[in-house]
């Protein structure tokens, strides 16, 4: 597990265009700490090289004056592909055309992916030019980040860590500013369709569920350990379903005989007490809840969105995909109330300007996979796309 230190990472030299950018030769990991401030500490001994670099015209100039390649010239046209086309196997990322057009990759700007995944958006944010930071808790995807890196090793930084957490990142890395954000917060397909993760009612696994397979939590902790009241909260709350005191309380009377320890003992416990419903299975909501809760994906967003406006600069994007109601309700939330320009109260005589507007909307509606895409993809149905940008 490697650490690092701010100084030794990234430069920034104070304006839009003079960007620290790094290199890393192997994955960087950055553990969520339990409590008490973030403390990063370098790994010495050539573990990092430091590629804090001066914009001039549009070449890089190094610390030393040793001056690299034009910006993005030596980015291949096309994305490499991964061995065994490895984007197909691990994650088909979702309306990947919208997304790249909406962030608009360019030579000389500084794009963060916050969740890696297969690297399908990534690799797109390369080919166009730009320098990626991407950012995955999970130890998977970050072997795919490596890998693809070492494609692009000039332009591409894998740093695993909770997406959350870029706001530290950043700032002891002393960038103060990138140029487009993109959250993809659905669940990957190879997370989905991997038994041993936990994540599905469809295959008997462990009951598991975690992104970050080293943090402590699991769905079997929750499922074995909670109370029936913070049962039924999360099924209600972040799974939406009605009958989530029935399924609480049917798992506090199962798991007083035997734990319950796999995917496959919990989905056909919820299968007794919900009907099947055409389309879908009836510990869907369930799992969904339980993944929620384990994961905290909405405290993630919800922490990582309210962060978003210090370190985009004026005209960059944040580009937000959601795969449930949930997630896109609190995305659509926070970007119109970060861009309405004027509040109004009924107590107040007139409108008064919003002093947290940081955003225009460049499109009010949410935006929706194609019918092409849908018919390909099916897990693309249900998403739902928000982009918003950062004004002066």
């Amino acid at each position: 597990m490697i650490h690092w230190s701010s100084s030794s990472i990234f430069r920034s030299f104070g304006f839009s265009n003079l960007v620290g950018w790094l290199r890393l030769p192997e994955v960087a990991s950055f553990p969520a700490p339990v409590d008490g401030p973030l403390a990063w500490h370098h790994l010495g001994g050539g573990g990092f090289t430091s590629l804090a670099e001066r914009y001039a015209g549009s070449r890089r100039i190094m610390p030393s004056g040793v001056r690299l390649s034009s910006v993005g010239a030596n980015a291949p046209e096309e994305p490499p592909a991964l061995p065994g086309d490895m984007e197909s196997l691990y994650h088909v990322p979702v309306m990947p055309r919208e997304v790249v057009e909406w962030i608009n990759p360019e030579p000389g700007k500084l794009l963060m992916d916050c969740t890696f995944g297969g690297g399908g958006h990534t690799r797109r944010m390369l080919a166009g030019g730009a320098g990626v930071l991407a950012l995955d808790r999970d130890a998977d995807a970050m072997g795919q980040a490596q890998e693809l890196s070492e494609d692009w090793p000039e332009d591409l930084v894998p740093l695993r860590t909770s997406f959350d957490h870029y706001p530290e990142i950043l700032s002891e890395a002393g960038v103060y500013g990138v140029d487009g954000i993109l959250m993809d917060v659905g669940v990957s397909s190879w997370q989905i369709d991997s038994p041993n993760r936990g994540f599905s009612f469809r295959f008997d696994g462990p009951l598991d569920m975690r992104m970050d397979r080293d943090a402590p939590l699991t769905a079997a902790d929750i499922v074995n350990a909670w109370t029936v009241e913070e049962l039924t909260r999360i099924f209600f709350d972040y799974g939406e379903e009605r009958a989530s005191r029935r399924v609480a309380q049917a798992i506090e009377k199962r798991r007083a005989v035997k734990a319950i320890m796999t995917t496959g003992q919990l989905a056909e416990l919820v299968a007794t007490v919900i009907p099947k419903h055409s389309g879908q299975h009836p510990a869907a909501k369930i799992f969904q809840a339980l993944r929620i809760a384990v994961n905290d994906e909405l405290g993630c967003l919800e922490r990582a969105l309210a962060e978003a406006h210090h370190w985009l600069r004026p005209g960059g994007r944040l580009v937000v995909l959601t795969f449930h109601s949930l997630e896109d309700r609190l995305v659509k939330n926070y970007m119109r109330r970060h861009s309405e320009p004027f509040v109004d109260r009924p107590e107040w005589p007139a409108p008064r300007p919003n002093t947290e507007c940081h955003y225009r909307l460049p499109v009010r509606k949410a935006i929706t996979a194609s019918d092409a895409e849908q018919r390909e993809n099916p897990r693309s149905r249900c998403a739902r796309l928000r982009v918003a940008e950062r004004i002066s």
